[in-house]
């Protein structure tokens, strides 16, 4: 079984434009915590403001890890680093053609959107604020849930018509 030319195309691409947007959001984020006047270009106005959703609680841990770790734990990671192995992973995993690694693909496609829905709504109704980079990366994050959908029902499909 080869992988159609569009999957490897489109994963490609969403990997490493959501890769690119993590790698953004983390500098934004350590800048910030370096310097409190440090203006990303994505800070467009006082409710245009990426840096200042990365760097509220919910940019760490979904604003959730530090109900169960110390604040600084090394468990409490920004959730931009998360953004890195997630991407990450869906490149490399998406190199294989096992049965495995798709589902493995699917299942941390739905993590990652219900994920992007709760950030999306805490971005909305609690920070009030619109971010680019998230929006963005909620984008991408719902993409690679369309195209890892697709790899499976086609893997199922090229299954049973080698019966």
């Amino acid at each position: 079984m080869a992988m159609p030319k569009w999957e490897r195309k489109a994963r490609t691409f969403l990997s490493v434009f959501g890769l690119f947007l993590s790698v953004y959001a983390l500098h934004v984020e350590l800048s910030r915590e370096r310097n409190p006047d440090y203006r990303a270009m994505c800070d467009l106005g006082e409710s245009v403001s990426c840096s200042k959703v990365f760097t509220s609680r919910w940019g760490r841990g979904f604003g959730l890890v530090q109900f169960f770790v110390a604040k600084d734990s090394l468990l409490n990671q920004p959730n931009s680093v998360l953004g890195i192995i997630f991407y990450t992973l869906q490149m490399g995993l998406g190199l294989s053609l096992s049965k495995k690694a798709a589902m493995f693909l699917v299942f941390s496609s739905w993590v990652s959107v219900a994920g992007s829905i709760y950030l999306a709504s805490i971005l909305a109704f609690v920070l009030g604020d619109f971010c680019m980079v998230c929006v963005s990366t909620y984008i991408v994050n719902f993409a690679l849930l369309f195209t890892n959908l697709k790899r499976r029902r086609a893997m199922e499909a090229m299954k049973e018509k080698a019966g």
